[in-house]
């Protein structure tokens, strides 16, 4: 059997075990042993599946067994872990990932985490840094790989943990020969490798030692423990009910006056992580076509792979930067700048293609806190100098800056000192002008959780063999759902807070489920229910919207806003004659408050009457629509906001020179291929082919000559062609007379 078949049956083990079905699970067992000739683990197999069966017999006589849910959930938790110590047995033998080969190499020369612990403080103690730094590799590949912690290892990284640290922040640096700092760096590892090999392996032992972690008074430690909780706490969401006494240690740690700041900050910047992938293809796609334009240094015939940070000039020409500002590139920076400000990771395209330097080579150096008095980091002045700099704005995430600083060290000296000049003077500027805002709050948090996740985003989307590793970043990580977090996570103001910046981003489903979760204790909240019955109509549920805004409506029946969305929902629910009503409730809101001087009420005005008109459109009622088209056509003529339904409507409704005279009027101001198009069917309809076939063949060119989407668009129409007494036999005289003039063959 195949690898692939094994795990399945493996999932297949899981997903009984989280619906309680443990004869099921039991059955799995016995297949994945006999499939993969595992059979040292059948007798205990046995034994657990001959306990469930006298557990079933005493609970059919009736009796009560108050330790009966006890054994019932231990059998549950045994399961689970039997499942896992077969598939960690079987693919340690075969399997070719990374982490398994990790496992059988290890395994030549054992060594345990305690003794290597033991080896890296007393390399430490007499100042041999890089020995220090190599144990720690070490050390990092024993935990992730470990199936399971020894007492003996989980005692030795717990009196690391407890000894605390000076504070790395996000780059803040700190002496080489300094013991305390290398206790952070030392212990920021374990973190990382206890969170990474959760990924792949349940352990008891490494979640009691996150927790213990995320107690420290080091608060990067304590930091990064706090989110390897979370992922963990998600990627477990079940298994951990099996297990009292870890839910035991968490409330303790819930206690702790950090415990929902922390978890707070952490919600909001996992949920912002989603923004990365969208902020990377408009940098791309976007921006920096437009700076290609701008510097003569970048070029379509440079590679992504060889730009590095002297490829970009710092500097931008004051002659063209006021021109810049009020461009729509100038608009795209700004946003991106206030992006940025919020905490979204606008970095990761500038550093994309800077991750292929040895240092990156070692899996432990994706998760390193940035520390300039390890050994590898070079003492040359123009490249501490531009590390100085960095870490003291803070604006890059700990692999970010390893990254720069084997690009900084990559350029020739000369051109060194010219970026660092560049840099110099506007990342202290950008720092000035940070420091003088009125921010008050202390960001240090924040900005250690944004830094760490960043961190993590670019090892589980860039290190080489990613694909080997369970994407945190692709599961949904609403960690304030989880049924062990929200027992202590069920602030009012902290979850609202959350579900406006759900919200925010366009996030509706997510918001949705806050929005339920309050609706007790905000019942007859306008906002609340305009904000569900939003929720639902930007996710398609446009019946629930429809229920949701006749909540709100009947506390402010007179909500321009609400109206209108309601109106949208039942044109969307295709019940017209309702929308109509609440479309005409508008118009008479908008007509009894519209002053002499209201063009915004203006315009609300003409856009409902442009949708009374399309409901009568969409009922065929021709005439009716025209009326309402024409008086917004009266209201904003020079606009020609109405031009397009007039003509459409008008062909629709058998008036071909009425629809003519707008589609000449919309040909000589801005027309797209489906205008051409339009106008087509208009001069067919009133039999003058060769017009016709000269505003398919604009359409074709207008379309880049791409017939087969000219075709689709023009097949729609058919119908409505067929309606204006154009032979549907003549059709394809004219789509096979515009091949050829375009010479497709």
């Amino acid at each position: 059997m195949s690898s692939i078949a094994h795990q399945g049956i493996y999932e297949q083990i899981i997903c009984s075990l989280d619906q309680n079905e443990l004869k099921a699970a039991f059955d799995s067992l016995h297949q994945l042993i006999a499939e993969s000739h595992l059979y040292q683990f059948q007798d205990e197999l046995f034994g657990m599946d001959e306990t469930y069966k006298q557990l079933l017999h005493y609970y059919l006589t009736g009796s009560d067994d108050p330790m009966r849910k006890k054994i019932f959930n231990q059998l549950i938790a045994s399961a689970y872990e039997l499942a896992d110590k077969i598939m960690q047995k079987k693919n340690t033998i075969d399997c070719s990932e990374m982490y398994y080969s990790l496992r059988r190499t290890m395994a030549i020369h054992p060594e345990s985490i305690s003794s290597v612990t033991v080896r890296i403080r007393s390399a430490y103690d007499i100042e041999n840094v890089n020995q220090a730094e190599s144990l720690m590799a070490q050390l990092f590949k024993l935990i992730w790989t470990s199936v399971a912690l020894s007492e003996e290892d989980m005692n030795s990284l717990q009196q690391s943990l407890l000894v605390g640290g000076a504070q790395v922040d996000g780059g803040a640096q700190v002496d080489g020969a300094d013991p305390q700092g290398h206790t952070t760096i030392v212990n920021c590892q374990i973190v990382s490798a206890l969170l990474l090999g959760l990924q792949t392996l349940f352990d008891k032992r490494k979640i009691q030692l996150l927790i213990l972690a995320a107690g420290s008074d080091d608060e990067e430690v304590s930091i990064r423990a706090y989110i390897g909780i979370m992922i963990t706490l998600s990627r477990y969401k079940r298994r951990l009910d099996y297990y009292p006494d870890l839910k035991y240690r968490i409330d303790a740690l819930a206690e702790q006056a950090a415990f929902k700041k922390i978890v707070y900050f952490v919600i909001l910047r996992f949920i912002l992580s989603r923004e990365t992938e969208k902020i990377t293809t408009r940098m791309k796609d976007e921006i920096v076509p437009e700076m290609m334009k701008l510097n003569p240094k970048i070029n379509a015939k440079t590679a992504k792979k060889d730009w590095s940070l002297e490829t970009f000039d710092f500097e931008m020409n004051p002659e063209w930067m006021k021109k810049l500002e009020n461009s729509d590139l100038g608009k795209k920076l700004e946003e991106f700048s206030q992006l940025q400000e919020e905490g979204a990771d606008v970095m990761l395209f500038s550093f994309v293609n800077l991750k292929h330097f040895p240092f990156f080579n070692e899996i432990s150096h994706w998760f390193l806190p940035f520390h300039n008095g390890l050994s590898f980091l070079s003492d040359q002045d123009i490249v501490a100098k531009s590390l100085d700099i960095m870490t003291k704005v803070g604006l890059m995430c700990n692999s970010d800056l390893y990254s720069f600083y084997f690009s900084m060290k990559s350029i020739h000296n000369e051109g060194s000192k010219e970026v660092v000049q560049q840099l110099e003077s506007q990342l202290l500027e950008w720092k000035q002008q940070q420091n003088a805002s009125l921010q008050t709050r202390d960001d240090r948090t924040e900005r250690i959780i944004g830094h760490y996740i960043q961190d993590l985003y670019r090892f589980f989307k860039l290190f080489p063999r990613k694909k080997e590793f369970r994407d945190v970043f692709a599961q949904n990580l609403d960690f304030h759902n989880l049924p062990i977090v929200q027992r202590y996570f069920s602030d009012k103001n902290d979850l609202l807070n959350i579900a406006e910046y759900y919200l925010q981003k366009n996030y509706f489903e997510d918001a949705l489920i806050i929005y339920n979760r309050l609706s007790d204790s905000f019942e007859g909240d306008e906002m609340l229910y305009q904000k569900k019955g939003y929720c639902r109509q930007m996710t398609g549920d446009y019946q629930g919207a429809i229920d949701e805004y006749a909540k709100a409506e009947m506390i402010n029946p007179n909500s321009k806003w609400l109206l209108r969305r309601t109106a949208q929902c039942y044109r969307a629910v295709k019940n017209l004659e309702k929308a109509l009503d609440y479309y005409f409730l508008l118009e008479k809101l908008n007509t009894g408050k519209k002053t002499a001087t209201s063009t915004r009420g203006a315009k609300q005005s003409t856009s409902v009457l442009l949708s009374i008109g399309s409901c009568y459109m969409e009922m065929k009622n021709y005439a009716e629509a025209l009326k309402y088209y024409f008086k917004v056509d009266y209201l904003e003529h020079d606009s020609g906001k109405a031009w397009r339904a007039i003509a459409w409507c008008s062909f629709l409704n058998g008036k071909y020179e009425q629809a003519r005279n707008y589609y000449q009027k919309i040909l000589s101001f801005d027309p797209d291929y489906q205008d051409f198009i339009n106008a087509g069917h208009t001069e067919w309809a009133l039999r003058q082919l060769q017009q016709a076939f000269d505003c398919y063949l604009q359409s074709l060119h207008a379309a880049k000559n791409d017939f087969t989407a000219f075709h689709a668009a023009f097949m729609k129409d058919v119908p409505e062609l067929t309606a204006a007494g154009i032979p549907v036999d003549e059709i394809p005289f004219i789509l096979d007379k515009l091949q050829y003039s375009i010479g497709k063959p």
